[in-house]
């Protein structure tokens, strides 16, 4: 499933509509989940049917579209049935479902809206009559909006308007340039990422920069908040403001993981990271604000991603002991977080922390795909990857030719 965005513009007697729509499809799930709570053996056909009764006892709820209801029952299920999940394999907190409060998006199916043959509009046909709304976005998301089969459309309210996120039934391929450079990258707060020949990145730490200006903003918030009585007008002007800053570190954030996972997947054909529990760290109150502006999950998650879309080999292999580990040893030696460069009094060396946890962490990688790594300054296929497997012996004429690292496409890189 591929999803693109485009932004709603309208009249503000429009966007009031949307949100009406938007309170109608969170008292819609809140009422299947309070049915869940209240009734023994609660089932997703249950909920199902739930949705045609409220439309029967409330006029409101009517309005809005069969199958969107039927989206927002859906919504409550997915959080039973994780719930459920949870509590089988273990996982904490199982996160019980919870009522939502001030949902920000409303989820239509396949009827309740009309998209104009140019694709420049999109027409809101339910109940609600929020009416025809202009899209803007690039020419890419657009053209595959149109040629592609629209699943389900969601409207989503941000702080700096509305936008309309279309869930269309194509995944994306691409075709990988391959290199025959693996890598196994670090990911750290002093530096980014570090890979095994010491390449390093620096965080520019958004949240940091913008810190001043959104604490300012907060304080005048607070000042302006009247207790039990109605808010004004500067206290809403202000609370958009916020918001708004909030939304522009959020984007500045998930531009630079978008950024530094395609150049990364681009230029190596096998990218090994650690799988860090980002849920644990954040637990140490002194590095919480810094690892949650780092973001490590959802850089790995577009690591993935472009794994994925390229056809690359991207692994997550255990954290454990790979900054204690000696990678050219392998004698572990225990230091704690504030030493940043590895001695080993086995063998000798002396470098980086994150260096040589790269280079245990590559290793590992490596390991997962069923090859081996040798240590080299240079990343390429001739040191780089050798499959484990037995052949024969290479002749004096099949000596010096470098074997290609497993799913390399020889024609490319020849």
């Amino acid at each position: 499933m591929l999803v693109r965005e485009a932004k709603l513009k309208g009249l503000p007697k429009q966007y009031q509509a949307l949100d009406e729509a938007i309170r109608t499809g969170q008292f819609i799930r809140n009422k299947c989940l309070r049915l869940w709570m209240d009734t023994r053996d609660c089932t997703r056909a249950k909920m199902q049917a739930l949705c045609k009764s409220l439309a029967i006892e409330f006029p409101f709820a009517k309005q809005l579209n069969s199958m969107a209801r039927q989206a927002h029952a859906d919504r409550a299920w997915q959080a039973v049935k994780r719930f459920y999940q949870n509590c089988r394999e273990g996982i904490k907190p199982v996160g019980y479902p919870k009522f939502k409060k001030h949902s920000r998006s409303v989820e239509y199916k396949t009827s309740g809206w009309k998209l104009s043959h140019d694709g420049y509009a999109l027409t809101f046909t339910d109940g609600f009559k929020a009416g025809t709304f202009s899209l803007y976005c690039n020419g890419e998301a657009r053209e595959d909006i149109l040629r592609s089969k629209i699943n389900r459309v969601r409207v989503v309210r941000r702080a700096d308007g509305y936008y309309a996120q279309f869930c269309l039934a194509l995944e994306r391929k691409e075709p990988g340039t391959y290199t025959g450079n693996v890598v196994g990258i670090d990911l750290g707060l002093k530096f980014f990422i570090k890979d095994q020949n010491d390449n390093a990145v620096v965080y520019p730490q958004y949240l940091r920069r913008e810190e001043l200006r959104l604490k300012r903003l907060q304080r005048r918030l607070s000042r302006q908040h009247q207790k039990g009585k109605k808010q004004s007008s500067n206290y809403h002007k202000t609370r958009r403001q916020l918001g708004k800053q909030h939304l522009t570190v959020h984007r500045q954030r998930k531009d630079w993981a978008i950024k530094q996972a395609r150049a990364l997947v681009s230029s190596n054909d096998v990218v090994a990271y650690e799988d860090l529990k980002v849920r644990n760290l954040v637990k140490n109150h002194h590095l919480a604000k810094s690892i949650s502006d780092a973001a490590w999950s959802q850089f790995t998650d577009f690591l993935d991603y472009y794994g994925r879309v390229w056809d690359k080999a991207v692994v997550a292999v255990n954290p454990a002991f790979t900054s204690q580990d000696c990678h050219n040893c392998g004698h572990r030696a225990k230091k704690s977080l504030s030493t940043r460069t590895h001695k080993c009094p086995s063998c000798g060396i002396e470098l980086c922390r994150d260096t040589n946890a790269a280079s245990n962490i590559l290793k590992r990688g490596m390991e997962i795909l069923g090859m081996e790594w040798t240590n080299s300054t240079q990343g390429h296929w001739e040191t780089g990857g050798k499959p484990q497997t037995t052949e024969e012996t290479p002749t004096s004429a099949d000596e010096g030719k470098p074997e290609p690292v497993s799913g390399v496409d020889e024609s490319v890189t020849a």
